[in-house]
């Protein structure tokens, strides 16, 4: 089957969300990246979604929500601080880790007793989970293991034909997954278990407390964080701005967040930010370059969501973490 092409219409919305209560899979946008969604509580719809993107069933996913109050119908024991952070931060790019009520199918988790939530900043996937009348699940619309897609015609390039429709919102603002937070432990401060454009600072302003960041006991409770992510055919390498970038024979591109003073003549610059950086990496897939070379200057390099998507997709600490 073709993938159908929806555009952000009330009428074609409303299609995407019958589709999803018939227990098909739609992608669709949101500020962050594009997601790949089915109704959390069609079991069948959502084994679809690892089927189509090849993702390990142990890798969790994130439950869409329309409203902060529609966690209680996925979540239990939900504490307060859940209420402060969904104030201050939803819509937005945050996930929040809570326990998982028994009603979830446990392919939703991973297997794990806990359920990842957010509220997307983006009035075309709000319009849909609320029509689908129930919280959708999503992981990023790509193959497993490739960069995420930051607009449509990204998820047409690694799904068409494996899922059943795409709505087209425009290209993401954010262009890096969602920080995600746990609050499942109350024996000891919120954890965040991935670094995102809202940051561990800001967190920890919200709730007025000191905010941890995750070690490898953590990391199984958070999507996409366990496996390989983000990484294009090319190799990535990082370098520092006293670094000479190396002449290599066929053509190559720096990425960097302002035209660097001297680069190959083989070379072509590309501007980079958090949201140009997935589609720049897989303009470079497209181009077939040979190397990827990003220019780590301090604005760079402040920004620890970027920076953490960096590593993964120059294969620095990316094996499975088991």
């Amino acid at each position: 089957m073709l993938t159908l092409l929806l555009s952000s219409s009330d009428s074609d919305i409303a299609y995407a969300a019958k589709l999803l209560q018939e227990g098909e899979t739609v992608a669709f946008p949101t500020e962050t990246v594009y997601g790949l969604g089915a109704c959390i509580f069609d079991e069948a719809a959502v084994k679809k979604i690892f089927a189509a993107k090849g993702r390990p069933s142990d890798n969790p996913l994130i439950a869409h929500i329309s409203a902060p109050e529609q966690a209680a119908e996925i979540a239990r024991d939900i504490p307060t601080e859940y209420d402060v952070l969904s104030e201050a931060f939803f819509p937005g790019p945050l996930t929040v880790v809570l326990r998982r009520k028994s009603n979830v199918p446990a392919i939703v988790s991973g297997g794990l007793d806990t359920i990842a939530i957010r509220m997307p900043a983006h009035s075309a996937a709000l319009k849909l989970i609320e029509q689908a009348g129930q919280p959708v699940v999503a992981p990023s619309a790509n193959k497993s293991g490739r960069p995420s897609p930051t607009c449509a015609k990204h998820v047409l390039d690694d799904l068409n034909g494996e899922i059943a429709a795409v709505i087209d919102g425009g290209e993401c603002d954010v262009g890096i997954e969602s920080t995600v937070v746990s609050l499942i432990d109350l024996e000891r401060p919120p954890v965040i278990l991935r670094p995102g454009s809202i940051s561990a600072e800001e967190i920890a302003a919200a709730l007025q407390c000191s905010v941890e960041y995750s070690t490898d006991k953590d990391v199984a409770a958070s999507p996409g964080v366990r496996y390989r992510h983000y990484a294009p055919n090319a190799k990535v390498e990082l370098v520092f701005p006293m670094q000479k970038i190396p002449e290599i024979g066929n053509c190559s591109v720096v990425l960097a967040s302002s035209p660097p003073q001297e680069i190959p003549s083989s070379a072509e610059f590309r501007f980079l930010s958090a949201a140009t950086l997935y589609a720049e990496l897989r303009r470079a897939d497209k181009k077939n370059v040979s190397a990827i070379f990003i220019l780590l200057t301090p604005d760079i390099t402040a920004q620890t969501g970027l920076m953490n998507r960096l590593t993964k997709a120059a294969c620095i600490a990316d094996e499975p973490q088991k």
